[in-house]
């Protein structure tokens, strides 16, 4: 069997965490892999026209076709597997209104076209049965033999709460500003740590920078004592597969989250971190792990047999070749 996949980019989350680094057990399979970027040129896209029947299946994570591309891919492709992880359907959480009828038209065509879709979450499934009942959740996953528990006999002046992320979700940490100010205030032994490629300010808690690469990811991650991510409650969020909260837990690192979508089946509250819905209850909640290290550590390896269970490419790399042999 011989898969195509198209990714968004070698360096994108989404394109490292559901397809890249699958590749090895879908080779052990026996299932020969060929990646690629989406074509983005008119030469790219006729050579991907031209190869398409080579294959057995088409893999495309997250983005679509649409139109007559989209009838074109179907003529050509043998199989096409539509893979996502966020409420592609519906705008993001800073439009006016997440509802978008070119959105949700362009999603019911590629469901439609596919003959089978891997979603992220449950909400994401149950968008995607408006279309069609081919379709099952593959959660978002780690690596348990990359993400390593920190050390907690390791002794800090500091306590560091940390966000990871891409450039395109650092909104919602601007919206925490007036939290993180009033936390420097009260816990002046707290630091904030962004790892992004862009960042924010504050002058009452220091922020430390960082670069994200693939080398440093997991370092950075196990610096951290609190993980955050925070969200707003809306359709956009809810499509959301936790991925933050999945690095902290890797690494036993406790969270405090919005609970909406997947957090709420990843986090148990008051158990492997907790839920904030207001500005105070960020603030009591984050307070509590400040000054609480036995805490931090019971919650951070509690999360993280949470992940062992549930969330790792070793528990869902079977689900995906079933799917692709299935199908």
């Amino acid at each position: 069997m011989k898969v195509l996949f198209l990714i968004q980019g070698q360096e994108v989350a989404a394109s490292r965490y559901r397809v890249l680094q699958f590749i090895p057990y879908l080779n052990a399979e026996g299932i020969e892999t060929e990646v690629n970027a989406y074509p983005g040129t008119p030469a790219e896209l006729a050579r991907f026209f031209s190869g398409l029947p080579r294959y057995d299946c088409l893999f495309l994570q997250r983005k679509r076709f649409s139109g007559p591309l989209l009838a074109l891919v179907r003529r050509r492709a043998r199989k096409i597997v539509y893979d996502f992880d966020d409420s592609v359907m519906y705008r993001n959480s800073k439009a006016g209104s997440p509802h978008s009828k070119t959105r949700m038209k362009r999603f019911a065509d590629m469901v439609k076209a596919s003959d089978f879709v891997i979603a992220g979450n449950r909400f994401l499934m149950e968008q995607t049965r408006a279309f069609t009942d081919r379709v099952a959740v593959i959660p978002t996953a780690i690596d348990a033999d990359r993400y390593i528990p920190k050390d907690y006999t390791r002794k800090k002046e500091r306590v560091m709460i940390g966000w990871i992320g891409d450039h395109g979700s650092i909104h919602y940490m601007e919206k925490m500003k007036p939290i993180f100010e009033e936390l420097g205030k009260r816990h002046p032994e707290a630091e904030l740590s962004i790892v992004c490629d862009v960042f924010i300010d504050c002058d009452n808690i220091p922020v430390i920078k960082k670069m994200w690469s693939p080398e440093t990811e997991i370092t950075d991650l196990q610096d951290m004592d609190i993980g955050l991510m925070p969200l707003v409650n809306d359709l956009w969020s809810e499509g959301k597969c936790g991925l933050k909260i999945l690095q902290y837990f890797g690494v036993a690192v406790p969270a405090v989250c919005t609970p909406v979508g997947v957090n709420k089946d990843v986090v148990t509250d008051g158990i492997s971190g907790f839920y904030a819905r207001s500005p105070e209850e960020w603030l009591e909640k984050l307070s509590i792990l400040i000054t609480n290290p036995a805490l931090r550590e019971e919650m951070g390896l509690t999360g993280r047999k949470t992940v062992l269970k549930d969330y790792t490419i070793q528990a869902c790399a079977p689900k995906l070749v079933r799917i692709l042999k299935t199908v």
